[in-house]
């Protein structure tokens, strides 16, 4: 299992963060490190997402958990669980606004290999976390 996380204090109720985050057209156009993003946002939904990571590639996302305006979760993966990827982004109210949390777990008996491979996601991680706060302080 390999983990990434970014947390970041966020001026603004999690109902303004929720917003954002779940409008594609917003997330698209934020500076946040995503190109384009299309689809359903709600359990069961399909999206289709390409990041400024790896442009040339447009991830297959289903939504597994919607609970406005706490927690979303996307999973991606290979067929049998050879390696599966899961964010989850996690909003907790707080007295100066909201904690915004986005992890995302790798897993499966291909990790090893595809881990070494991956560019490192962390700068991508921070850059979504930064552009969310700035995006959602200016509402």
């Amino acid at each position: 299992m390999k983990k990434l996380e970014a947390v970041m204090q966020i001026g603004a109720t999690p109902a303004v963060v929720w917003a954002i985050l779940t409008d594609t057209k917003a997330l698209a156009t934020a500076g946040l490190g995503i190109i384009a993003l299309g689809g359903d946002m709600r359990v069961g939904g399909r999206l289709k997402l390409v990041n400024e990571v790896v442009p040339g590639r447009t991830f297959a996302l289903h939504t597994t958990t919607f609970d406005p305006p706490r927690r979303m979760v996307w999973r991606d993966g290979m067929p049998l669980g050879l390696f599966t990827g899961v964010r989850s982004f996690t909003l907790t109210a707080t007295a100066q606004g909201t904690t915004f949390v986005m992890t995302e777990v790798f897993t499966g008996l291909l990790l090893p290999l595809i881990w070494r491979s991956m560019p490192d996601l962390n700068p991508s991680f921070q850059k979504f976390a930064a552009g969310l706060k700035h995006h959602a302080e200016r509402q």
